[in-house]
C-alpha cells in the first residue's frame, strides 16, 4: 500500500489539512510528538486493567454500540471520509460503512466462540487435562493508512477490544482532519458502558509520532501501510522485541479464462480496478486476459470505462473520486508515462483529470509486459493493465512474478478449473468469479505473503492474533504420584528407551521387538 514519505527539515507542530477533491482547508491537527504518544500509552496501559476484566457480554454491548453509532451517523460519517479522502459517496458507504458493520457483527456473533477456553488433546498424559487461554496482550499500537479513514481505525481496533486490549491508533496524517470524528465513536461508546476513554486513544502526527508509538512498549502493532515503512516498522519493533502484524503492498492479479461469462468478469474487473480510486491494497492491478477472449474482453472494458465520471462527490454523482494527495498522482502520472515509453498503449484516461484537484482519469493500458515497473510496482490509482496470456501456466507464471502476494481473482465457468488456478496462486487470498469479497467473508483470515506481509487480520485468526494463547495443563484426578527422576539409577535410559521403541515404532514388528525389549528390561 502507497504511503508517500513527506521529505521535512523538522517535523511540524500542526497538520493543514485540505480536501482532495477541491483544496479547500479543512482546519489544522496538532501534531502528537513522542511525549505525548508514550503519555496516552502509559494511560491506555491503566485503562486496559478494566477492560481486561470485562465479560464478553459487556464486550458484545459494547461493540453494539458501536454498531448503532455507525449506522445512526452513517450520512454523516460518508460525508466526512468523502471530504477528507477525495471518495465518492458511494464507495464511502460500501467501503467504510460496510465493511464495518459486517465486522462488529461478525465478532459480536462469533467473538466469543473463538477466545473463550479451550480444551484441548493432553496426548500421552491421559492423567492431565489441557486448555488454551486465549487473553488480552495489554496495549496494541495501530497504524493505519489513509485510504479508508474509517475502516482502517475500526477495522483492527474491533478485535483488539473484544479480546480485552486498549488501543493506540496513529492514522495518516494524509486524513487526520477526520481523527476527532473518529475518536468520538469510541468515546461515546466507553462513556456508554462507564469503561475509561482511554481505553482507544488516536493520535495524529508523521514518521516521528509513528515511531514513537512502535518502540513505546505496546504489547503488538498491526501496521498497513507501504512495505519501506514496514521495514520500519520491524526496525523500531525489535527495541522492545515487540511482535507484529504487517498488511502491506498489492499487486493483485485478476484472471479471465476463456470460458469465463465476459459481461461479469468485465464489471467485476471494473469494480477491482476503480473502487476507491484504485487506492486499494487489493486493487486487481493486473488484468491477465486468456488471448481467445481477449479483444472481447477489452473491447467491452473500453466502452464501460469510457463512461466512468470523475469528479467531487458533493458536486454530484461520480464514478472516480480523487487521489488523496499531489505526491500520489505523480506516482500514477509517473509509473504510466513509463508504461508508454516501454511500448504500452492507452486505450482510455491516460493523464491527470482536467479539472482543480487530485485527479488523475480512468485509464486502460493494453501491451503491457511483465518487466514493465508499472506491473511491479504498487500504482494505486485508477488504471487498468491488461496482458494477453495463451495458457495457464503462462498465466500462473505472470501472477505469481512479482514480490507481492496479497489477494486475486480467478473468472472462469469451470468451478474445477477456478479452483485449480486460486490453489497455484501464491497469495493470501482468491476470489472466484467477484472481485474482494474473501475480505468480506469475516470466517476468513486476512493478509498476504511475501512483501505484502505476515500475520492476519480477520476471522479466528485475527481475534487470536490479539491474545496471549496461553497452554495450561493440570491435573485430571488428585493422584499426587511423584515422578521421581533424581537420583539418576542405572535402569533408566534402557528402561525409557524401550518405552520410546514401543511407542513410536513404525511397524509392528519393530513395536513387538519392542515390547520383548522393555519386558526384560523390566524383569531386570
Amino acid at each position: 500500500m502507497q504511503n508517500v514519505a513527506i521529505e521535512l527539515e523538522s517535523t511540524p507542530e500542526v497538520i493543514d489539512c485540505r480536501e482532495p477533491a477541491t483544496h479547500a482547508p479543512l482546519g489544522k491537527v496538532p501534531v502528537d510528538g513522542p511525549d505525548v504518544v508514550r503519555a496516552k500509552v502509559a494511560r491506555a496501559r491503566v485503562a486496559q486493567k478494566s477492560w481486561g476484566e470485562s465479560t464478553f457480554s459487556e464486550r458484545r454491548r459494547l461493540l453494539k454500540t458501536i454498531l448503532a453509532h455507525v449506522l445512526d451517523h452513517a450520512d454523516e460519517l460518508c460525508e466526512v471520509v468523502v471530504r477528507d479522502a477525495g471518495k465518492t459517496r458511494e464507495n464511502a458507504v460500501m467501503g467504510e460503512i460496510w465493511p464495518v458493520c459486517e465486522k462488529l457483527r461478525w465478532t459480536i456473533a462469533n467473538g466469543e466462540k473463538h477466545l473463550r477456553p479451550e480444551r484441548m488433546s493432553s496426548g500421552l498424559f491421559l492423567h492431565k487435562k489441557a486448555t488454551v487461554l486465549y487473553q488480552p496482550l495489554g496495549v496494541i499500537g495501530v497504524i493505519c493508512p489513509w485510504n479508508y479513514p474509517l475502516q482502517n481505525v475500526l477495522g483492527p481496533t474491533i478485535p483488539a477490544l473484544f479480546a480485552g486490549n486498549s488501543v493506540v491508533v496513529k492514522v495518516s496524517e494524509q486524513v487526520a482532519w477526520s481523527s476527532a470524528r473518529m475518536q468520538r465513536i469510541f468515546d461515546e461508546a466507553f462513556d456508554a458502558l462507564g469503561y475509561p476513554k482511554d481505553t482507544v486513544q488516536i493520535v495524529n502526527g508523521y514518521g516521528e509520532t509513528g515511531a514513537a508509538l512502535v518502540r513505546s512498549g505496546v504489547d503488538k502493532v498491526i501496521f498497513t501501510g507501504s512495505v519501506p515503512n514496514g521495514r520500519r516498522i520491524i526496525e523500531g519493533s525489535v527495541e522492545n522485541i515487540t511482535p507484529v502484524i504487517l498488511e502491506l503492498g498489492g499487486k493483485d492479479a485478476f484472471i479471465v479464462c476463456e470460458d469465463a461469462h465476459m459481461e461479469q468478469a468485465v464489471h467485476a474487473a471494473l469494480t477491482g480496478v476503480f473502487i476507491a480510486a484504485g487506492q486499494n491494497c487489493m486493487a486487481a492491478e493486473r488484468v491477465l486476459v486468456h488471448a481467445k477472449v481477449y479483444d472481447d474482453f477489452v473491447g467491452r472494458l473500453v466502452s464501460e470505462v469510457k463512461k466512468l465520471r470523475v469528479g467531487d462527490a458533493p458536486q454530484g454523482a461520480v464514478d472516480v473520486g480523487a487521489l488523496v494527495s499531489p505526491q500520489q498522482v505523480e506516482i500514477v502520472e509517473r509509473l504510466v508515462n513509463d508504461a508508454v515509453e516501454s511500448g504500452a498503449r492507452v486505450l482510455v484516461g491516460g493523464k491527470r483529470g482536467d479539472r482543480p484537484g487530485q485527479f488523475f482519469e480512468p485509464t486502460v493500458l493494453v501491451d503491457v509486459t511483465p518487466d514493465m515497473a508499472i506491473m511491479n510496482e504498487e500504482v494505486f490509482g485508477p488504471v487498468m493493465c491488461v496482458h494477453r496470456y495463451e495458457t495457464d501456466d503462462e498465466a500462473i507464471e505472470i501472477a505469481n512474478g512479482t514480490r507481492f502476494g496479497l489477494g486475486s481473482t480467478v473468472m472462469s465457468r469451470s468451478g474445477t478449473r477456478a479452483r485449480r488456478l486460486a490453489e497455484r496462486l501464491r497469495v493470501g487470498s482468491c476470489t472466484i468469479n467477484d472481485f474482494g469479497f474473501t475480505y468480506m467473508a469475516q470466517d476468513l483470515p486476512f493478509g498476504g505473503v511475501d512483501a505484502s506481509g505476515f500475520g492476519r487480520l480477520n476471522g479466528r485468526e485475527g481475534l487470536r492474533g490479539c491474545t496471549n494463547q496461553k497452554a495450561i495443563l493440570e491435573d485430571r484426578l488428585p493422584l499426587h504420584m511423584p515422578a521421581k527422576l533424581y537420583p539418576v539409577k542405572p535402569e533408566v535410559y534402557p528402561l525409557v528407551r524401550g518405552v520410546l521403541r514401543t511407542l513410536y515404532q513404525p511397524t509392528l514388528t519393530g513395536r513387538a521387538k519392542a515390547v520383548v525389549e522393555l519386558a526384560k528390561n523390566l524383569r531386570r
